[in-house]
């Protein structure tokens, strides 16, 4: 049975950083797609990024470059997103998420987290 366990949100100033972590267990994250979402109040969950075979990495918004960097430990079976200089908009929950590939958005993945919640006052 898959399980993906995020842990590391919280509440963080405007300008600050916070590094989510994401346990995996029951799925190989080799040769599978790994990917970050989220949802802030009164939108649709989008995609944030992902890692295709700990190597491959696209960001489905492109925005968030230079702020959001993926990254995963096959050792600890863990992906991490860490979050730098994060704004108010950047609030809501995220979720991680595990699929044979990354492109075709949300719906090509099939193993999900409960969500972590990141609020960001300004």
């Amino acid at each position: 049975q898959v399980q993906l366990v995020e842990s590391g949100g919280g509440s963080v100033q405007a300008g600050g950083s916070l590094k989510l972590s994401c346990a995996v267990s029951g799925y190989t994250q080799n040769s599978h797609c790994m990917g970050w979402f989220r949802q802030s109040p009164g939108k649709e969950r989008e995609g944030v990024v992902a890692i295709y075979s700990g190597e491959i990495i696209t960001y489905y918004d492109n925005s968030l470059r230079g702020r959001f960097t993926i990254s995963q430990d096959n050792a600890k079976n863990t992906v991490y997103l860490q979050m730098n200089s994060l704004k108010a908009e950047d609030t809501g929950v995220y979720y991680c998420a595990a699929g044979p590939y990354c492109s075709g958005g949300a719906r090509v993945f099939n193993a999900w987290g409960q969500g972590t919640q990141v609020t960001v006052s300004s």
